[in-house]
């Protein structure tokens, strides 16, 4: 391979790229738009859960437990309706997710020593966040329900009844549990494997639309030195997309960064060889610009949003499709970079992850190179 033929053509790319100022203006744009788009609007967090109350009984007793739920930032009461048919109006109305109903009887059973029920309406339209009030329901009710056991027991042993378990509950690399610290480094892998599919996908169907592919085919270029020419361009505005997306999720989301950031670099750069060879690739077997940039997005995009880890937990999904997310290189890439940002692990403990990734830039750049040569040859 020569050095000297490899530079020329990156030169070309690098003229190509500066004399298109929308695109590049696009190219490094578009990272940041993607960022601040899905890190606002896509959130799993399910906080103040709109709630109805139709208390009955309007006693001392029913107002402690609606109180539990007040104090709990997880809910909402927006409403005390009159009636059972105004809580499912603003169920249908989309207004209300969950509707509380105390029956009159709830005092007198609870002074009593028996049984007090209440009743628990959910909007069950939205599995998630309906799953996900239901369990934060049960542990309020459950904590409440704990407490007035244990005063029921004080009253009739004469004195007070110690906790016998003592939980303490400790959440290691997300204690605020929030959403965007996970979501935001899936979405660096994401948008740099969507960018970098759709910069180089273009490269060489641009060359045969343009006419411009006879005369490479009359240098003495070899295959290797075209794709390496033609990526180095684009690696180095990869890593300016990933440098600008880094620097957003860590100050302007604020994601915490506890990883080695030459360990992050280091697998940055795998990943975006990986995912610019992948585009040439694409570009070699489709002549078309348009059908190299449908086959850049579909092969790209889908994948590495879906199939990733990156929002779908990839243990819930069947097993034919857990097989089939080991061959999407975003899915690697993820781990890691959730591992760098949230946990701070090295490479002792992502090696497998890293080993995946760098097979996969040497299967991709054979590839690669082999269907470069033979539309040269």
């Amino acid at each position: 391979m020569n050095l000297r033929r490899t530079r020329a053509v990156a030169r070309k790319e690098f003229r190509h790229i500066l004399r298109d100022a929308r695109s590049l203006a696009l190219a490094l744009a578009l990272p940041m738009m993607m960022l601040l788009l899905f890190g606002y609007a896509l959130s799993l967090d399910v906080d103040e859960i709109p709630t109805a109350v139709l208390d009955q009984d309007r006693t001392p007793q029913s107002r402690e437990l609606l109180e539990r739920f007040q104090a709990s930032r997880y809910f909402k009461i927006l409403d005390f309706p009159e009636n059972l048919q105004a809580i499912e109006r603003g169920m249908d109305r989309g207004e209300i997710v969950l509707g509380i109903v105390i029956p009159p009887d709830y005092s007198r059973q609870l002074v009593s020593g028996k049984r007090a029920e209440a009743q628990l309406l959910f909007d069950g339209s939205d599995s998630n966040t309906a799953s996900i009030a239901v369990g934060y329901a049960d542990g309020v009710v459950q904590t409440y329900a704990l407490e007035l056991r244990e005063q029921f027991m004080s009253r009739r042993s004469g004195m007070e009844m110690p906790s016998v378990v003592e939980p303490r509950l400790r959440i290691w690399y997300n204690s605020e549990l929030k959403s965007k610290n996970y979501i935001v480094p899936g979405l660096i892998a994401v948008i740099l494997m969507i960018i970098s599919a759709m910069l180089t996908s273009l490269t060489i169907a641009r060359e045969w639309e343009m006419g411009t592919m006879e005369q490479v085919l009359s240098t003495p270029l070899r295959p290797a030195e075209l794709v390496l020419g033609k990526m180095s361009a684009y690696f180095c505005l990869g890593l300016a997309d990933a440098l600008i997306a880094v620097l957003i999720g860590v100050f302007v989301f604020g994601v915490p960064l506890r990883g080695n950031l030459v360990l992050l670099f280091t697998s940055t750069c795998i990943f975006l060889f990986g995912a610019l060879c992948w585009g040439i690739l694409l570009s070699a077997i489709a002549r078309s610009q348009l059908l190299a940039y449908q086959m850049g997005i579909i092969s790209s995009f889908l994948p590495a949003f879906l199939l990733s880890g990156f929002i779908f937990s990839i243990e819930n999904m069947p097993a034919v499709v857990q097989v089939v997310t080991h061959i999407v290189p975003a899915r690697y890439f993820v781990t890691l970079l959730k591992g760098i940002f949230l946990k701070g692990i090295g490479v002792n403990l992502l090696w497998l992850e890293l080993s995946f990734l760098l097979a996969y830039c040497t299967l991709v750049f054979v590839g690669a190179t082999r269907k470069v040569g033979s539309k040269l040859a």
